[in-house]
């Protein structure tokens, strides 16, 4: 036992795990307490998620921007920056790619929907890069300026979608609900499993996660963006450009979270709308950090997450408890899960005998 204690590779793989279990016992404690049977309560949740193929399909297709903005994490956690912007680059590439792809509807599918997904990335990226810029020029701390920018995104939305990105049906119909003109057919992206929401998003994500890791390990940018993580200072004494790289870590976080955004309006809600993001720029940093800040790590995590997402509406319909007790305890695993990386890294070494 004391030799599994001392082993860092052992504790890297047990201590997320027993995070979880920690987060749901004390998820169990808070559900007796709203009155309701913690197990049955489970039991609701990971059948909802995980029982049938309309729950997996749920899950994957919850699975998806989570994904995504998840290796966007991975990549400016791995750069040394904290991206807690993710809602607001959701927010903006939804909404540039829908003005795109209503601004350019005529163009032929084939060449509309990679157009699209592109134009939501690059808008992500661009909001991303605001606070990247910040940060490598000024050193204005990246917390503060990428939550600001979420406020930001977010008046943004309010503002289009009132004015002018309204819906003009909207307008006739003297209803003027804050959502967007249908996007052309030809931008959908194709559906997986129908009547399912499952659509073609999924394998995308699934390719991004095996490219972000070739970046990450297997090419000089990756290397360089890891080193000035690591240690800025020596990755300048080596001649790295740290400001560089810092501003290039936050600028891919926010193009995967844009990519995210454009990715869920062709692929479920066809139009923008408020609550488009549904706090997947905030569940992607949970889901990056329980996968250990590994692009292929963050894809069981992101799937895992998803299930929570959607267990969590089942189980409020069944159970008749609140969903945000879901929020709780993603809360409480993230912060299990950064309590057992600083465990295992002040682990002694094991003892050679």
């Amino acid at each position: 036992m004391q030799r599994f204690f001392r082993s860092p590779r052992l504790l890297e793989i047990a201590l997320p795990l027993a995070a979880v279990f920690i987060a749901f016992a004390i998820g169990g404690v808070l559900l007796w307490l709203l009155g309701a049977n913690p197990l049955e309560a489970y039991w609701v949740l990971i059948s909802g998620a995980f029982g049938n193929l309309n729950g997996l399909t749920s899950t994957l297709t919850k699975m998806t921007p989570l994904l995504l903005v998840a290796l966007g994490i991975c990549i400016s956690f791995r750069g040394g920056v904290i991206n807690i912007g993710g809602e607001g680059q959701i927010i903006v590439g939804a909404l540039a790619s829908t003005a795109f792809a209503l601004w350019l509807r005529d163009l032929p599918g084939w060449l509309l929907l990679p157009l699209t997904l592109l134009i939501g990335a690059v808008a992500g990226g661009m909001w991303g890069a605001i606070a990247g810029i910040l940060k490598a020029r000024l050193n204005v701390n990246e917390i503060l300026s990428t939550v600001m920018l979420n406020a930001i995104a977010l008046q943004l939305m309010n503002f289009l979608l009132r004015g002018p990105m309204l819906d003009p049906e909207q307008i006739a119909a003297g209803t003027n609900i804050a959502q967007s003109e249908t996007l052309p057919k030809s931008v959908w992206l194709l559906r997986l499993a129908p009547p399912t929401l499952l659509h073609s998003g999924v394998i995308l994500a699934l390719i991004l996660a095996v490219l972000v890791y070739f970046l990450l390990w297997r090419t000089t940018i990756g290397y360089r963006i890891r080193t000035v993580g690591l240690n800025p200072s020596a990755a300048r004494y080596a001649g790295m450009p740290a400001p560089l790289y810092i501003a290039l870590s936050l600028t891919l976080a926010g193009a995967f979270a844009g990519l995210a955004g454009a990715v869920e309006v062709t692929g479920v809600q066809h139009r923008m709308l408020e609550g488009l993001s549904g706090g997947y720029g905030f569940s992607g940093i949970v889901a990056a950090l329980f996968g250990k800040l590994h692009p292929l790590g963050a894809i069981p995590a992101s799937f895992l997450f998803g299930g929570l997402l959607v267990g969590a509406d089942k189980m409020q319909r069944a159970v008749q408890v609140p969903s945000a007790l879901i929020t709780a305890i993603n809360g409480l695993v993230v912060m299990f899960v950064v309590a057992s990386e600083v465990y295992v890294r002040r682990a002694p070494p094991p003892r050679r005998s």
